[in-house]
């Protein structure tokens, strides 16, 4: 296929700004983007569309344009909608590259492009996937009723003898041909994809696992995803983009049969953006509760956006549900990423009900963001008791569950540059405790982020505890404390091996007690006497005493 046939075709809406000597470049396939070097996902004879976020100012152009040239793609195809007319310095940069540049008319969507270039490309390569592509086609037409990427991945086992899933950076199966993947292999490829795009490596992404070789191919948004407008930088798109994982060794395969694999994923990008399309009405309401709350608005006004808010998310729910809230914060050691949307995006991916099966995702919540934070309303039913009186809930989410599948594929995605921490309140049956439930949330996820690790979790449980206060307790006082207490003791048993820090762990642990400390150590009771005896007498405190004996569980809690 040619540029000069693109240009011809007049619904899609291209005009051409420079490079009429060069319409008779082939095109290879399509790509959308919005980075500012998008080197690593290039692999020559793409059209590449961009919506210009890329663009701060005039010298941004040239850079830009030059990495296209040297990826050798066929054209640039620049979005009318952001900025309105091309910028001239745009244009100069094309021409000096000899890079044909066009602009797309604001009322024709990417997605529009992107699928008459992979329909017509695919087309002269592979009658195949032209079959896809127009069962694509009907899919995006009827809606949830047409399948899904279930169809394009059947189609790449009856026509191509290909087993294929697609998976979320999460490694939850959204799609499959076949039997469905175990979740260790899921989340053993999700978390092989997410380390090898953090690294800039260039798919397909090849990994054996229990003497399998799966080919992983990324799956990006055919236009900027929502919440996310703009991305220029791998870490705002990487812990929310999908993958298609292939059971084949790609390493071997003509470049005909890659450029097919590149299309399929791109028809996938289409399914994947309306499906993140579809939760803007979830958003929405959560966006509107979370102002209402945090503004101190009446009760009764929460109230009434809950009731418009539960048939939405739990439909056919009889009773009003109880609500629980979670807090998530992705944080990235430098760079200015916005860490909202980001949070939002995985959040959503998390709390997927997994139970619940069907073409689409069964989202059972509504996600906000506020600056950094993205919070999460959750109904959970409110089953009744006896008698018809109702009693708590027996779904609540626990902090731990929710991370536990996860885990291995977030680290991975996060690298060493980045980190998700989460809250989880109790759950709350009323408008009233919705607030509470709020800084509750917040309040746990302040102590995950007290804990070591890249994924951390807390939950409301553990606020009733010593757990919450510490980490919040400044570092120069926790210095002063534990040295005044615990300084002594180290010095001592530095001198003379004496033991006196175990030996008081030891005895706190034992609650005081000097028979079952005396058997834990293996020492005698007079020798366990003599040791208290001497951290008393270097400490100036009294162990028989409760204060003390909180003092020093403190100070070992701290050091």
């Amino acid at each position: 296929m040619r540029l000069r046939a693109l240009l011809e075709t007049e619904a899609l809406g291209l005009r051409l700004l420079g490079g009429e000597e060069e319409l008779d470049r082939t095109v290879r396939g399509v790509m959308t983007t919005d980075l500012r070097d998008p080197s690593r996902y290039l692999s020559g004879g793409e059209l590449v569309l961009t919506g210009l976020a890329w663009r701060r100012n005039s010298a941004d152009s040239e850079p830009f344009v030059r990495i296209l040239a040297s990826a050798g793609v066929a054209g640039l195809a620049a979005g009318e909608a952001e900025l309105g007319d091309i910028p001239d310095d745009l244009v100069t940069a094309c021409l000096r590259n000899r890079l044909p540049l066009f602009a797309v008319n604001e009322d024709v969507a990417f997605a529009t492009i992107t699928e008459y270039v992979v329909r017509q490309v695919s087309g002269e390569r592979a009658g195949d996937l032209a079959a896809v592509v127009d069962r694509h086609r009907r899919l995006m037409t009827s809606g949830p009723a047409g399948g899904g990427p279930d169809v394009v991945l059947d189609l790449l086992t009856t026509d191509l003898d290909l087993r294929a899933w697609v998976l979320s950076p999460t490694g939850r199966q959204i799609a499959g041909a076949g039997e469905p993947l175990a979740p260790g292999v899921c989340a053993a490829l999700a978390s092989e994809h997410l380390a090898a795009v953090r690294t800039g490596r260039r798919g397909p992404h090849r990994i054996s696992i229990q003497g399998i070789t799966y080919s992983l191919f990324p799956i990006r948004g055919a236009g900027r995803a929502p919440g996310a407008p703009g991305a220029r930088d791998v870490r705002e798109s990487v812990l929310s983009d999908w993958l298609l994982a292939v059971e084949a060794d790609a390493g071997d395969w003509p470049a005909e049969r890659l450029d097919l694999l590149q299309g399929v994923t791109q028809l996938i990008a289409v399914e994947r953006d309306r499906r993140d399309a579809a939760r803007t009405v979830r958003r929405r309401l959560a966006q509107e509760v979370l102002e209402l709350v945090q503004t101190g608005a009446p009760p009764a006004e929460i109230a009434a956006r809950l009731r418009v808010a539960a048939p939405v998310l739990l439909p056919g729910l009889g009773t009003a549900p109880h609500w629980q809230v979670v807090v998530a914060r992705v944080d990235w050691d430098g760079g200015d990423i916005a860490g909202g949307p980001v949070a939002q995006s995985l959040l959503e991916e998390i709390l997927v009900d997994p139970s619940v099966s069907g073409p689409e995702p069964a989202d059972r919540i509504a996600v906000a963001h506020a600056g950094d934070e993205a919070i999460a309303l959750v109904p959970l039913p409110a089953p009744a008791g006896e008698a018809g009186e109702e009693k708590g809930p027996d779904t609540a989410l626990h902090a731990e569950t929710l991370l536990a599948a996860v885990r291995e594929p977030l680290a991975a995605g996060l690298a060493d540059d980045g980190r998700l921490t989460l809250g989880v309140s109790a759950a709350v049956h009323s408008a009233e405790g919705l607030r509470g439930a709020l800084e509750e949330a917040r309040h746990a996820r302040r102590v995950a982020a007290a804990r070591p690790g890249r994924v951390c979790a807390a939950g409301h449980h553990e606020l009733a505890s010593h757990v919450l206060l510490l980490p919040f307790v400044p570092d120069d006082v926790r210095r002063a404390f534990t040295a005044r207490l615990l300084d002594p003791l180290r010095d001592y048993d530095r001198r003379h091996r004496a033991e006196l820090i175990p030996t008081l762990e030891a005895f706190l642990d034992c609650d005081g007690s000097w028979t079952r400390c005396a058997t834990r150590l293996h020492l005698h009771v007079n020798t366990l006497r003599y040791r208290v005896g001497r951290i008393e007498q270097l400490t100036g405190r009294d162990l028989s005493r409760l204060e003390d004996k909180l003092d020093f569980f403190l100070a070992l809690r701290m050091s």
